[in-house]
């Protein structure tokens, strides 16, 4: 296993959600890192506690010029979390998509490659996966994309696991099941329940039988350290998750209850309704147990008991809320199936 200490870490995508909370624990680790986000979702507010021991580039994977970036950074570890992430955005925006998660992960590898970089970690997502033939869902799990955000992640799956056999590339293909905790950037259902429960007990949710299986940020954080740490996980894709899922309508009404709502009227909201959705999604995580022994710390009500504490902090307000209206990110055409993510 290898140690981070004094190493340089660059995480792309490092002013988001999962991303700054990945930068607060690899400093935890004693790595050298540094960060690189274009700020198109992410928020340097995020990484307001930590910015003076960081070194911080507003640039974007796509940029020829990431090469030098790496080497003059003398970088040996990347995780690669920059991507267009929020599910309704793709339905305006396929090709942005494409462009950003599939090129730019494609981008992410050849500059690794070109800068003698040790070792990649490739955010992938659960999404690719589709609604659960058979649960848990392991790595072998049949592959049917229901969005093209989905697509366009499991194209980079693919490049990553061909360009680590045809080129030598050494890159970890992490498929991440849902994530929650503070700092959310997009008004994904956990951020969006809180804030509608902050007004009241009146909550517009599209699918509430929906049901996903979600980890804390920080234990998210800690799994994807413990692979970029093992050599044996590179050219492997490994799935990080806690094995329990839960549906949209318990989250709704376990948050109520911690926001002194113990009786919560919940309507479907069509604008939340999906083109195609994926209505279960439950993580086998034995093969990232068996190489690092991970397992989650924190339990889903202890971690949405800190969310909500966190919103609270940050005066009931998400950062997404500041720079968007939620109501514009949200799918807007015929409704065929729900939204659970």
């Amino acid at each position: 296993m290898d140690s981070l200490k004094n190493k340089t870490v660059l995480v792309t995508g490092g002013a988001g959600f999962i991303g700054s909370t990945l930068v607060r624990e690899l400093l935890r680790e004693k790595a050298r890192v540094s960060v690189l986000d274009n700020l198109y979702s992410g928020d340097l507010q995020n990484l307001s506690e930590v910015k003076e021991k960081i070194r911080f580039f507003q640039k974007d994977i796509l940029e020829k010029d990431l090469p030098a970036l790496l080497q003059q950074q003398q970088i040996e570890y990347i995780f690669n979390l920059a991507a267009e992430p929020y599910i309704p955005d793709c339905y305006e925006r396929p090709h942005h998509f494409f462009e950003v998660n599939a090129n730019g992960a494609l981008n992410v590898l050849f500059a690794a490659k070109a800068a003698g970089v040790k070792r990649i970690i490739q955010y992938s997502t659960s999404e690719v996966y589709g609604t659960a033939k058979s649960v848990p869902m392991n790595e072998n799990h049949p592959t049917l994309p229901l969005s093209t955000y989905a697509v366009s992640k499991l194209a980079a799956d693919r490049l990553c696991y061909t360009l680590h056999h045809e080129q030598g590339i050494p890159v970890i293909i992490m498929r991440q099941f849902n994530v929650f905790g503070p700092r959310e950037t997009q008004p994904y259902v956990i951020p969006e329940i809180i804030s509608q429960l902050a007004k009241g007990p009146r909550l517009r949710l599209g699918n509430t039988q929906a049901r996903r299986d979600f980890t804390f940020v920080t234990d998210a954080a800690r799994a994807a350290i413990a692979l970029i740490k093992n050599p044996k996980a590179e050219g492997e894709t490994i799935n990080v998750g806690t094995g329990q899922d839960h549906s949209i309508g318990e989250i709704a009404k376990l948050a109520g209850t911690l926001m002194g709502h113990p009786r919560i009227r919940i309507e479907v909201d069509q604008r939340r309704l999906r083109p195609l959705d994926v209505q279960r999604l439950v993580c086998d995580s034995r093969k990232l147990r068996k190489l690092t022994g991970w397992k989650p710390a924190t339990s889903f009500k202890e971690g949405l008991r800190q969310t909500i504490e966190d919103f609270h902090h940050h005066g009931n307000q998400w950062t997404w809320e500041t720079r968007i209206r939620p109501e514009e990110k949200m799918w807007t055409g015929p409704a065929k199936s729900s939204d659970g993510n």
